[in-house]
């Protein structure tokens, strides 16, 4: 098959312009033609570019424009990015490339309409141009700052916010004042004097600040209120004043007054600067775009180079709360936003389900969302299996993330449906399934592995007629392992835990019974845990329902990365972030799947593959009607039932796979062992569950309406995150157990010989 070639249109020095639409157009720059195809890698392409431009490959980042949609500009950051983009265009020949530096990129940014939200179609997007104009800035408000009603009603620029906020004091270095210069040189001009007008007081206040930092002095607002800022130095005696107000009939503020004649000298370095961590917000808020992961320390570290500033790391951090905010938007107004958002999902999406409860007082209590893509996929292509979980939300408000989570034919993961609740408890649980029931509304068995907990068991019972609720092992091998905890050795709990495992993976009652008399001669009390854990519940040898040998509702990790980065954004974003994720995941696995050429999915091919080579060594003796005995090497004999689907090892009925036995039975039939899979491993099985696609929600950032006039108001839950670094790990698997500290005196566990108490041999 011939590689497709396409013409990339490198273009560089130019901005980026948004039009009424909200459409992006390149302007100015110089361009270049570049033959590339499926076979060129990013390094090849970045070497060719810099060569062309004259430019560097470290800080050079690329980026195109999907031909359907001029909105959102994708990144190029690895090969399979450029291979995607050929994919991406179909029968197109030509591309637009932009190749921007990391600097250049923060300048277009700003150029663009600031957006209150960070989502992106595609996982390698990094700028949203959706939204509306963005935030104003925070601006400096001295402790002594009085700030009245009427100060806050007439201006509707003036942050309340803003205008109460600890300001940061600071000692500059002095031997910082040339660095310092360097930074802040551009902003020495920012103020020209009398006649200058600005759009808005905010604008004033955040010129003044910048003003103050290149001139290197202290000031005090005399006046500051919706009609007039009247602000001094606050030098004792030195003349330097400023006043500005409204220019009549216009909504334009205009500086009236202004001597810029200073006699302090440069005692107000000394006396030190100050500065709000909204300010330190607003000087970061571009890096924070280019560079999301931007750590606080990096941030104090960049501030004290070049502004002279000195940020402790609890002040950095705010301050990138601020600036993330001022990007995103307010958590309040995503809140607000989740009525309008539901029904966008649903208009873009018809067939989905996205629904959201509120308490009585109207605070946040759940959001249910369930895509049309997701439900077909699940219903058409995916074995009738669901597994639960939930993870922690760090976000501002905190909250409990509660998925349902299918299997694909090859094994990958496929979202079904997900909820973000205020906590998770059984009432929450229970209304995650009810909704579950209306999206999947399947007649089928379904088998849900999840947590042993009683309430989720009762509420499955009660609102899946007919379903098999096997245990999650990771959880049960957790509640084991932290019952026996200080009573053994780490060596003998190892063992306890690999021979649970091995006796839930057993095939046969026998097997089983193997493994957990092995426990019993470790510990009869380990041995009775196991017997009275229902083992019906999730061992293979006794559960009835079908769950393919996947044994553990952890199997959504994936998916839980996706939301580690997504989960510090307001609700809304947060859950659109995720359905991008889902939606490229969708895409990519379609496509990839279009150039399978097996009868079965890749895994399950090999799978086949490797039974099919065991098959060669063993042999089949006729038996009565459909049943056969295979044997091996080994004395035990296997009854295969080719009509019925059934080995006696289970393995057939444990994997929906032939095992090794069938397929020798399969062979000597001259029958195909193809013919005696589950439909749910073939290729067009496959394709099926991803045929449908998840579309883009678009105006998720609408402007806000007027809360008297919505029909539901909702307001932010009384949960806040508690002080402290939030974790960004998923806890590890009990698969991982720490080492026990043992004594070497006494052999007891938990202490060492140092701090051993036991008492010494007389």
């Amino acid at each position: 098959m011939a590689t497709k070639k396409v013409i990339a249109i490198c273009q560089s020095g130019g901005e980026f312009v948004t039009n009424k639409d909200g459409s992006l157009s390149y302007k100015g720059g110089e361009a270049y033609a570049i033959d590339i195809d499926q076979q060129t890698k990013l390094n090849d392409l970045k070497s060719e570019v810099a060569e062309m431009f004259n430019c560097s490959i470290d800080n050079m980042i690329i980026k195109y424009l999907l031909p359907a949609n001029k909105k959102t500009l994708i990144t190029i950051s690895k090969d399979k990015d450029l291979q995607r983009m050929i994919n991406f265009l179909g029968d197109a020949t030509t591309v637009d490339v932009f190749i921007i530096s990391e600097d250049g990129l923060a300048r277009n940014i700003s150029n663009m309409p600031g957006s209150r939200s960070s989502r992106t179609t595609m996982s390698e997007a990094v700028v949203p141009v959706v939204g509306p104009v963005d935030i104003p800035v925070d601006v400096i408000q001295p402790l002594d700052l009085v700030v009245t009603d009427a100060d806050i009603n007439g201006d509707a620029d003036l942050d309340v916010d803003a205008a109460i906020e600890t300001t940061i004091n600071c000692i500059a270095d002095d031997t910082n004042d040339d660095k310092h210069g360097k930074a802040a040189q551009q902003w020495e001009n920012i103020i020209t004097g009398v006649d200058q007008r600005f759009n808005s007081f905010s604008e004033f206040r955040e010129a003044l600040h910048k003003y103050s930092i290149a001139h290197g002095f202290a000031y005090r607002y005399k006046k500051n209120d919706s009609h007039r800022v009247s602000v001094k130095c606050k030098s004792p005696g030195c003349p330097w004043r400023i006043y500005a107000s409204r220019l009549s009939t216009t909504q334009l503020i205009c500086i009236k007054k202004m001597n810029a004649k200073h006699t302090c000298e440069g005692a107000a370095i000394k006396a030190g600067y100050r500065a709000t961590r909204g300010w330190v917000g607003s000087i970061i808020k571009e890096k924070l775009k280019v560079f999301p992961n931007y750590k606080p320390k990096d941030i104090a570290d960049d501030i004290k180079r070049e502004y002279g500033i000195q940020l402790n790391y609890s002040q950095a951090w705010r301050a990138k709360e601020i600036a993330r905010e001022q990007l995103q938007g307010s958590y309040k107004e995503a809140f607000i936003q989740l009525p309008f958002f539901c029904d966008k999902i649903k208009e873009t999406n018809p067939g989905s389900v996205a629904i959201f409860t509120t308490k009585e007082d109207s605070t946040f209590h759940r959001l249910f969302v369930s895509f049309h893509a997701s439900i077909t996929g699940f219903r058409q292509g995916c074995r009738p299996l669901l597994f639960l979980d939930s993870t922690s939300l760090n976000s501002k408000y905190q909250g409990e993330l509660l998925t349902a989570t299918a299997v694909d034919g090859n094994d990958g993961i496929f979202p079904v449906a997900f909820a973000v609740v205020d906590a998770e408890s059984e009432d929450n649980w229970h209304w995650f399934l009810q909704q579950l029931k209306l999206a999947v509304s399947t007649s089928e068995q379904i088998t849900f592995v999840a947590d042993f907990q009683v309430g989720l068991r009762k509420s499955m019972a009660e609102i899946f007629d007919k379903c098999y609720h096997g245990y999650c092992l990771r959880h049960l091998a957790e509640k084991l392992n932290k019952d026996l905890k200080g009573q053994f050795s780490h060596e003998a709990r190892r063992f306890l835990i690999n021979d649970f495992y091995a006796a839930a993976y057993s095939p046969k009652p026998e097997n089983f019974e193997r493994s957990i008399e092995n426990i019993k001669g470790i510990s009869p009390e380990a041995y009775n845990w196991v017997i009275r854990s229902e083992p019906e519940q999730w061992a293979n040898a006794f559960f009835g329902g079908a769950r393919y040998n996947h044994l553990s509702s952890n199997i959504g990790q994936q998916f839980y990365s996706c939301v580690s980065e997504a989960q510090e954004l307001p609700i809304t974003q947060m859950i659109d972030v995720l359905r991008g994720n889902i939606m490229e995941t969708m895409y990519t696995r379609r496509v990839d799947s279009n150039q399978w050429k097996t009868k079965l999915t890749p895994s399950k091919e090999e799978m086949l593959q490797k039974e099919t080579s065991v098959a060669q060594s063993l042999q089949v003796f006729g038996s009565e009607g459909t049943s056969f005995e295979v044997r091996g090497e080994s004395a035990s004999a296997e009854v295969v039932d080719i009509e019925h689907w059934v080995c006696s090892c289970k393995g057939w009925h444990i994997t929906g796979l032939p095992c090794c036995h069938a397929i020798a039975v399969l062979e000597c039939l001259g029958k195909s062992p193809y013919d005696y899979c589950s439909r749910y491993f073939t290729v067009e099985n496959y394709q099926l569950t991803y045929a449908t696609s998840i579309r883009p929600v678009p105006n998720v950032d609408r402007p806000l309406p007027d809360e008297s006039t919505l029909a539901v108001t909702v307001t932010p839950p009384t949960t806040k995150r508690p002080p402290g670094r939030p974790k960004t790990k998923q806890a590890e698997s009990i698969d991982i157990i720490k080492r026990q500290l043992q004594c070497g005196k006494c052999k007891g566990l938990g202490h060492n010989r140092k701090t051993c108490k036991a008492l010494l041999p007389s």
